[in-house]
């Protein structure tokens, strides 16, 4: 079983989400909280994937100078604006 001192601060905090019935327990809030961590960190690596691959793209020059993607775009939504008037 894992025990942990939150402080007075979280402890009160815990506390009062149970008191108002947010949650039905003290560990329920936790176990909510430790899910929330789980999905951050597994966004976090799918984000480290995505600059990974990206970078290594870059490395080996399978991109576009990011001049001519802004020039392509400008041009883009310059078009679209004339379009509206």
């Amino acid at each position: 079983m894992i025990r942990a001192d939150l402080g007075q601060q979280l402890e009160v905090y815990v506390a009062s989400l149970v008191e108002t019935g947010r949650y039905g327990s003290e560990s329920e809030v936790l176990r909510e909280g430790v899910r929330l961590i789980q999905n951050r960190e597994t966004q976090l690596l799918a984000l480290e994937a995505v600059i990974g691959h990206g970078v290594a793209d870059s490395d080996a020059e399978r991109g576009k100078p990011a001049g001519d993607v802004f020039d392509r775009l400008e041009a883009k939504y310059q078009a679209l604006a004339n379009d509206r008037q």
